[in-house]
């Protein structure tokens, strides 16, 4: 007599709020200042110094994962993907030019083998 026992799982982060993709159309290189991409985006995830200014980076995950256990052996899939938005801010605290990727919701789960 064979008895086998085990657990599926599936999960999600909780952390993920996607962006406003509609306020990159209020952006506008050359007029948008940095308090205004902040007011509308909010606090980035983080500021990098540069020469000739700062680049706001602005970064958003979902993972998804999958999980069968049984007694001896485990199988897990797990996918992660980002939304990233990057804005480069001048000297004078203005918008020069920004790009963003939005692969979050392209995250999926998965048969765990």
């Amino acid at each position: 007599m064979i008895c086998l026992s085990g657990c599926a799982v599936l999960g999600r982060g909780k952390d993920y709020r996607p962006f406003d993709e509609q306020g990159l159309a209020q952006i506008k290189p050359g007029q948008t200042t940095a308090m205004e991409v902040t007011k509308i985006f909010g606090a980035p995830t983080q500021i990098v110094k540069l020469s000739n200014g700062n680049a706001y980076i602005y970064n958003r995950s979902l993972s998804k994962a999958t999980g069968l256990w049984l007694v001896l052996v485990t199988f897990v899939n797990y996918d992660t993907q980002y939304d990233r938005m990057v804005f480069f801010i001048d000297q004078n605290n203005v918008v020069t030019h920004y790009g963003s990727s939005f692969k979050a919701d392209t995250a999926a789960y998965g048969t765990p083998f």
